[in-house]
């Protein structure tokens, strides 16, 4: 592995295990404040609404950017950070407190969207999501989410490739949809001189094109899948992948530590942690390194499937090694 890909792949494993670890964090505060988003949260419909929400989040975000109506998406997501901020940050601080450190949240993602403000924004959106959904989805509702969307990211890049019309217009808003795993010292994602060009000599993927000096923009896995080759990992300065990505399988890690009928481990803290819940995380990162092994060799491929799938089978695994019956621990 080249020290790029190497770095790159540290990087990305380190984003994830923040929002694993953040969520995971969050999980017993979350549900002693009462954030629990449905009744009941062993009922399979749950994943059904959740699954039609992004569909038409979707569908209203391909609208926008096909009617010039980026800022609105832009301001949705800004405002959604500094809210998701406000309640990871509620948790642990007063409000007086939490309110303005969330107010910076959405302030310098607004005024100030470097790659590391994005990515900040986007481990504390991420833990306080999949916190969220993991206390609000059981076992059941939550492999089924997991199931359908990987099925899905796999339809929406490879088959109608709208996905990659989405990545393309979130990656020029520079929002914590997308997050930036930077390759090289000193690379920034900002214009230079407000003409559009990024810093450091290169694009956000660090690939520049033809004579004409036009830019190709490659990003890769789920939200930011792209069609075709992707350049090889020495020409890049970065690569993109989306937040659902780490998201995603978190839900069912928050979800395993916190319905499991598996014993916790005993860590000395208010953690939430069992077995199905540690080796759902081992599953997830099993499965970042393989798809981001298929990336730095060219190609461009969802996330999903890999990410959920290894959580999903990490999870089962680790359930059957805690004595947990297998249809106990399908929620059945």
């Amino acid at each position: 592995m080249s020290s790029r890909a190497f770095r790159g792949t540290a990087a990305a494993a380190l984003v994830f295990l923040l929002v694993q670890l953040g969520a995971l964090a969050l999980v017993p505060s979350f549900e002693a404040s009462g954030y629990q988003q449905f009744e009941n949260p062993q009922d399979p419909t749950n994943s059904l609404v959740y699954i039609l929400l992004i569909l038409v989040m979707t569908g209203l975000m391909l609208a926008a950017f096909k009617y010039d109506f980026d800022w609105v998406v832009r301001a949705f997501v800004v405002f959604t950070s500094g809210l998701l901020g406000w309640y990871v940050l509620g948790v642990f601080l007063p409000d007086v407190v939490a309110i303005p450190l969330s107010a910076l949240i959405a302030v310098a993602l607004w005024v100030y969207p470097e790659w590391y403000v994005i990515d900040a924004a986007g481990v504390v959106m991420g833990a306080g999501a999949a916190g969220l959904f993991g206390i609000s989805f059981g076992i059941l509702p939550a492999i089924l989410l997991l199931a359908v969307l990987a099925v899905y990211d796999a339809v929406s890049v490879y088959g109608t490739e709208h996905m990659l019309d989405l990545a393309e217009g979130v990656m020029d808003l520079r929002i914590p949809v997308v997050l930036v795993i930077p390759l090289t010292l000193g690379f920034s994602i900002l214009p230079e001189d407000g003409d559009g060009a990024e810093s450091d000599g290169g694009t956000e993927e660090g690939d520049r094109s033809d004579d004409e000096g036009s830019e190709v923009q490659e990003a890769v896995s789920d939200e930011s899948a792209v069609e075709g080759e992707a350049p090889d990992v020495a020409d890049r300065d970065a690569f993109f992948i989306g937040l659902g990505d780490a998201v995603m399988p978190t839900v069912l890690v928050a979800s395993a530590a916190h319905f499991s009928p598996a014993a916790p481990l005993d860590l000395g803290i208010d953690f939430a942690l069992n077995l199905p819940a540690l080796t759902a995380m081992v599953g997830t990162f099993l499965g970042l390194f393989v798809l981001l092994r298929m990336v730095f060799a060219g190609r461009a491929h969802a996330g999903l499937p890999l990410l959920n799938g290894g959580a999903i089978g990490g999870y089962l695994l680790g359930s059957v090694a805690a004595g947990v019956p297998i249809l106990t621990a399908l929620g059945l």
